[in-house]
Parts: C-alpha cells; sequence; structure tokens
C-alpha cells in the first residue's frame, strides 16, 4: 500500500528531473522553442544593417536638400518584385467573390456561410463559406436576381460597387498625453478622446465618411474603419498625359492577360494600405501560426533595400551612372528627351525584366514609382530617430491636403535619372492614383 503511494511522486520526481525543471521555480509559462519564420511566397529577407541615409547629390529642383544620416534598419521581408496587375487581381476578385456570398446568403442561401451546428443561423453576424464557389453564370432566377446588383443592363461588372470594408488600430491617438493610459488605474484619462473616421454607403452605392470624436474609455475605442473601393483607376493613363493617345492603355492594361505580369498602377495610397490588410488577412487565415502585418514599407526601410546593402549607392545596381560601360541601361526611365524606348521599356515593362541588385530585389530604380507609408515633409531627416526611422500620419478626412502627402520612391517610366536615385524622394497625395505609380509590401521579421 505505501508502494503505491510513493510510486507516482517517484514518477512526477523523475519527469521534472528530466525536464530540468524544478518545482517551485521560475521556469516559464511555455515551452520555449526554436521559432524559425518560414520566407513568406515572393518575397526575399532584407539583413538589419545601418546605412547612410538621404540624397547622394543636390536637388534637380532647388529644394532644401536633407542632411545624410547614419540609421539602423531591423530586419524584414520584401516582395521581390512590384505587385503585379495579375496579384492585384487576387485582391479584387476576392472582394468581388465576397459581395456575391454575401448577396446569395442574404437571399436566403445559407449554405453559403458557415454556420454553428445546432444553432440558429444569424442573418447578422455569419462567416462565408469559401468552399462553396459563387455560381457565376447559373440560370436559376433565384440565384440571378442576388447577383443582379453587380452589373450594369448591359452585363458588365459594376467595379465601382467592389468595396473593401476593414479596420485597424488608430495606435497614433493613443500617443499623446492627454491620452495616455494610467496602467496604476488600468483606465484613459478623464475626457480622452479618439480623432476617427468613420465610413458608410447610402442607399445609392456611393461610400460616404466623416471624422468624428469618440470617447476613449477602451481600446477598442481606437479602432478604425474604412470603406474603400479596390478597382484600379483605369483612366489615369488619359488623365496624367493629355494630348496624347493612350486609350489602348486605358482599355487594356489592367484587364489583358498580355499586361497581367506588368505592375499594377491607377491605385491611390489608400488602396495599397487596404491591399495590405487584405493579405495580412489571407495569409493568417490558412496559417498556423499568425505572422506580423503585411504593409507598405517605410522610407528607411525602401531606401535601405534599394541600397543592396552598399551603404553609400547612388543606384541600386551600385553604380554612379545610369548605363553599363556597353551603353545598355539598368532600368526603364526616360533616358533622352522623347526617347523612352532607348532602355527596351516606352511605358511600363513585366516585372523583373532588369537585374536586380545585390539583395536580389528587382525595380527598385524604374518601372513605376512605389508608395511608402511614409508621410512626406521636407528636410525631414533633421528629425528622424536613427534606429528605424519613420514619420507616418494617417492622415483624416478632415484633415488639410498638405497632410496627406505620401513620399514616393525609386522614379518610374517618365522620370529622369535623377529620380532614379536611392536616396532621392518625392511625394504624391494618398488620394491620387497615377499611371507610374505602383508599390510593394513589407512584413517585419520575428526574430534576430
Amino acid at each position: 500500500m505505501k508502494l503505491m503511494k510513493i510510486l507516482p511522486l517517484v514518477v512526477m520526481t523523475i519527469v521534472l528531473a528530466s525536464c530540468n525543471k524544478p518545482a517551485g521555480e521560475l521556469v516559464g509559462a511555455y515551452k520555449a522553442g526554436n521559432f524559425k519564420e518560414a520566407n513568406p511566397y515572393g518575397m526575399l529577407f532584407i539583413k538589419k544593417g545601418s546605412f547612410m541615409m538621404g540624397a547622394n547629390t543636390q536637388s534637380a529642383v532647388f529644394e532644401q536638400p536633407d542632411n545624410l544620416v547614419m540609421v539602423t534598419v531591423e530586419s524584414f521581408w520584401m516582395d521581390e518584385t512590384e505587385i503585379t496587375n495579375n496579384e492585384y487581381h487576387q485582391f479584387v476578385n476576392w472582394v468581388r467573390d465576397s459581395i456575391a456570398l454575401t448577396n446569395l446568403v442574404a437571399a436566403g442561401m445559407t449554405d453559403y456561410a458557415i454556420q454553428p451546428k445546432d444553432e440558429d443561423f444569424d442573418e447578422e453576424h455569419f462567416r462565408l463559406n469559401w468552399h462553396k464557389k459563387v455560381p457565376w453564370g447559373s440560370k436559376e432566377e433565384d440565384i440571378v436576381d442576388a447577383l443582379a446588383p453587380m452589373y450594369y443592363s448591359d452585363g458588365t461588372l459594376k467595379t465601382s460597387f467592389l468595396h473593401y470594408r476593414y479596420t485597424w488600430l488608430n495606435v497614433d491617438e493613443a500617443l499623446p498625453q492627454r491620452n495616455k493610459f494610467d496602467v496604476a488605474t488600468s483606465s484613459y484619462p478623464a475626457g480622452a478622446s479618439a480623432r476617427v473616421d468613420t465610413f458608410w454607403v447610402n442607399e445609392l452605392g456611393e461610400i460616404k465618411d466623416s471624422t468624428i470624436y469618440r470617447p476613449l474609455r477602451e481600446p477598442t475605442d481606437l479602432i478604425t474603419q474604412k470603406i474603400i473601393c479596390v478597382y484600379p483607376d483605369t483612366l489615369v493613363w488619359a488623365r496624367d498625359f493629355q494630348y496624347s493617345y493612350n486609350d489602348p492603355m486605358l482599355q487594356k492594361y489592367f484587364k489583358h492577360p498580355g499586361y497581367y505580369d506588368y505592375p499594377v498602377v491607377g491605385v491611390t495610397w489608400e488602396q495599397a494600405h487596404a491591399f495590405c490588410n487584405w493579405r495580412t488577412k489571407l495569409f493568417n487565415s490558412s496559417s498556423a501560426v499568425e505572422a506580423n502585418d503585411y504593409r507598405l514599407p517605410t522610407e528607411a526601410q525602401w531606401e535601405y533595400a534599394a541600397r543592396g546593402g552598399r551603404k553609400m549607392a547612388v543606384y541600386p545596381w551600385g553604380g554612379n551612372y545610369a548605363r553599363d560601360g556597353k551603353g545598355c541601361f539598368f532600368a526603364n526611365f526616360k533616358p533622352y528627351r522623347g526617347a523612352y524606348n532607348d532602355d527596351t521599356g516606352t511605358t511600363t515593362v513585366k516585372v523583373a525584366q532588369y537585374r536586380p541588385n545585390d539583395f536580389g530585389l528587382f525595380d527598385m530604380a524604374g518601372n513605376v514609382s512605389e508608395w511608402t507609408s511614409s508621410a512626406f515633409q521636407s528636410a525631414m531627416n533633421t528629425h528622424i530617430h536613427d534606429l528605424n526611422p519613420d514619420y507616418s500620419y494617417m492622415a483624416r478626412k478632415a484633415d488639410p491636403d498638405i497632410l496627406k502627402r505620401k513620399v514616393i520612391k525609386g522614379g518610374s517610366w517618365k522620370d529622369v535619372s535623377y529620380y532614379l536615385q536611392c536616396g532621392v524622394r518625392s511625394y504624391e497625395y494618398q488620394f491620387e492614383s497615377r499611371s507610374y505609380i505602383g508599390f510593394r509590401c513589407v512584413r517585419s521579421y520575428i526574430g534576430e
């Protein structure tokens, strides 16, 4: 009998000894493992490092030059190429299908939703069943009626109705002293408030928005929602260049398979921001372990990646000139006045047509300029921090346009070589779309 009582204690002692975790000691709440983040598809690992941030040459437009400053950035993943039309189509098609599935569920076809077992169907809160394909082309009357609002009378899809609704945590509203969270009392100060945008869709299907002040009582009050139409503005090919015949690009560039591997253009900063949010959801929906969010690169991350590990590189390829000894150009830009095709590209070209930089990244100069997450302000290098520098501001609807300027980098097919330099910066308003601006994503690395 005594043996039966002692045996469990002996077994427990052996187990604890074998685990090398003595009872009553600080051993941690979870089993520590050697976690290593898997390489995201289509992305390259950019190892942390330091570099001189800023333009190497004098400004071509006589602006006040930024100071060259030594900064350090931590490791991150970056897309090997700019986001292509084909990749952006995946986003557009997902939004289209989500609207279609929602319409089918609203019409009573609840098999297009995932329902909890043994519970009545909740018409307001449900998850779409992505295992069910949208019955495009079906002749069933119920299905035709449910999908009819998505089409014009001539049968073409209403691209203006492709709305993506998402939320994010508006952290910058928690940073002012007036909103500082008191950890001792576990509360926000009396009178704390958050300025956020609110969005809704009216009866005509138009997106409306306004800026409001919300009492700040808990972290969820910092959540901002946004609704945005995700379809690219194909009219940029005509709008950006007057007295120029670009109708074929207007009609075919985003739609035709011949352009699928070309960089997507006509996308605003706000649409690129929404794409990153969707891409994060897409990854986390099929991964056992959530990763850091996909997002636009900061200006410092973009410039560090463009230099390819060369601290003072003028161009991404490392040299001081835009072509090699044989006279071949290193990128797609505007070499001479009117001679767009001397570098083999007239407007945009397929991604990865020119040699990559030392990090393996393609088109960090030319083809299309790229959005960054950073807000634009002249001579910003004087104020930024030297570790992971960034000057960002999530502009609200009510803000003046000067606060809605975002840094663009890399130069494009219509720019002269000056704008191809790693340290040169320009800007565009976050609500504008251009035929020469695209983007690529980054994701912060977990670990060292």
